[in-house]
């Protein structure tokens, strides 16, 4: 459960920091393209988050089978 709920706020938080830089970016453009952007920006946030963290929970269970060797 508590890896289930690090994946959820990890998506999150980087679905959130995609989208603000996202918008930035297409802000500078429009203010159509902010929007497009905050969208595009917090899709690969998300995409990102997931990865990183399954990375993570990868590294905790090699981890955690050489300590019981």
């Amino acid at each position: 459960m508590k890896s289930r709920l690090q994946r959820i706020y990890s998506r999150a938080k980087y679905a959130a920091i995609g989208a603000a830089i996202g918008a930035g970016l297409g802000g500078v453009v429009s203010r159509q393209a902010a929007s497009t952007g905050g969208a595009l920006g917090g899709l690969v946030g998300a995409t990102l988050g997931e990865t990183t963290a399954g990375e993570w929970k990868a590294f905790k269970t090699v981890k955690e089978k050489v300590k019981r060797e």
